[in-house]
């Protein structure tokens, strides 16, 4: 009872926020997506043998409880993301239901990329991809082995380092800026392409400190505006949150500057989140969405760049895990019905900061493997898309003079 009043609560203070409501096209709705299913010879050699990329993996999810959702099926099938008739579709359902913008997980192992062929082959061959835009988030995490697949590895050494030395990052930045930022439908602020960094801790130790990442993102500014454009909008994820004035970096890199020295000097642009987290022990979709609010609110108050709000589908992550249980599920209220109160709340926190960019991130187009997608299942068809659809194209209540 004391989760549906939740709801019903969540709700209301979301009908006030409709009063002030901005037209549909007004605001970006950008989803991550997760660019792991298709073959490349590399994936197949090192992580996913089968030819097929991480849907070897989610196929063979298993249900860890009763009611347990697994494996998820998708309602297209087993589709290859870097097939460009497949992003056609992609492009087109999604644009149809009020998402506008696509973040590409974007990685760098070894000395090259990985993963790039879902953009390169698929998004930027489909001949309607002018009806979309994009931008990348440079992952730059570790990956141990058993953690893509634990059916090929049961050791959790390091398998790739998100790290860079300079010379790796020089190249990053020239290709970046010479592959996507010059096409029509990059994703830009001002003018400026966007940028997100995902592990931006990692970033700064990369570069030996404050001092080291100032230069190396002076360095990336500026080959973006010899390359004509006003300047690069740098956008940071942020992790934790769920104290007052949370760190943007760990405590041992921030020098003694506070969030806002931190973000000032090194010019950061805004910060968003990729998700809720990973909601360990909370199980309900309710519950974890308040927590999401109270760090969001916590961001917006230890911030002043732009917080860009972040909305979550779910958290399932057992089919990589064979550990993990119950507790590890979002799976209490995890419906279309309690993603749109939440979106709604995204829609309003926007409309509230006019002076920010209109922009929104989801969690995510296509991610199968941790529960999270936009994309139609086997179980609520077209419900979470049909859910932005709706969300997005309300109309504003008109209110008394």
């Amino acid at each position: 009872m004391m989760l549906y009043l939740a709801l019903i609560l969540v709700s209301a203070s979301c009908k006030q926020g409709e009063k002030q409501s901005a037209k549909k096209d007004d605001i970006y709705v950008a989803a991550y997506v997760w660019p792991s299913c298709h073959y490349e010879e590399r994936n197949a050699e090192i992580l996913w043998p089968e030819g097929m990329g991480e849907w070897e993996v989610i196929r063979k999810g298993t249900p860890r409880f009763e009611g347990h959702y697994q494996p998820k099926v998708p309602l297209w099938g087993y589709e290859m993301d870097d097939d460009p008739q497949v992003m056609e579709k992609w492009i087109d359902v999604a644009t149809e239901h009020g998402v506008n913008v696509f973040i590409f997980d974007w990685y760098w192992f070894d000395g090259g990329p990985f993963l790039e062929r879902s953009i390169n082959n698929g998004f930027l061959k489909a001949k309607n991809n002018e009806k979309m835009k994009f931008y990348l988030m440079w992952a730059n995490h570790d990956v141990k082995k058993n953690y893509w697949n634990h059916y090929k590895y049961n050791s959790d050494s390091l398998l790739w380092t998100g790290s860079v030395d300079q010379e790796n990052y020089k190249i990053i930045v020239d290709r970046v800026i010479a592959q996507y930022f010059h096409l029509p439908n990059y994703f830009r602020i001002e003018g400026k392409p966007v940028y997100s960094i995902f592990n931006f801790p990692r970033f700064v130790l990369d570069f030996g400190g404050l001092e080291g990442a100032k230069e190396a993102l002076d360095y990336f500014r500026d080959k973006t505006m010899e390359a004509g454009f006003p300047g690069l909008h740098l956008q940071v994820i942020a992790f934790g949150g769920n104290e007052k004035n949370p760190p943007l970096l760990w405590d041992n890199l921030n020098e003694g500057k506070s969030n806002n020295e931190l973000v000032s000097y090194l010019g950061i642009n805004s910060v968003t989140k990729y998700n809720w987290g990973q909601g360990e022990g909370l199980e309900d979709y309710i519950l974890w969405g308040e927590e999401a609010m109270r760090r969001r609110e916590n961001w917006d108050e230890a911030l002043d760049i732009p917080y860009i709000p972040n909305v979550s589908i779910g958290w399932d992550d057992t089919p990589r895990f064979p550990a993990k249980g119950k507790r590890n599920v979002i799976h209490y209220n995890n419906s279309p019905e309690s993603f749109a109160a939440y979106l709604r709340l995204a829609r309003t926190y926007v409309e509230e900061h006019p002076d920010q960019p209109k922009l929104i991130t989801l969690f995510s187009w296509n991610e199968w493997v941790e529960g999270s997608y936009l994309l139609p299942d086997m179980r609520w068809e077209y419900g979470y898309l049909e859910a932005v659809e709706k969300v997005m194209s309300e109309e504003p209540e008109k209110t008394e003079p």
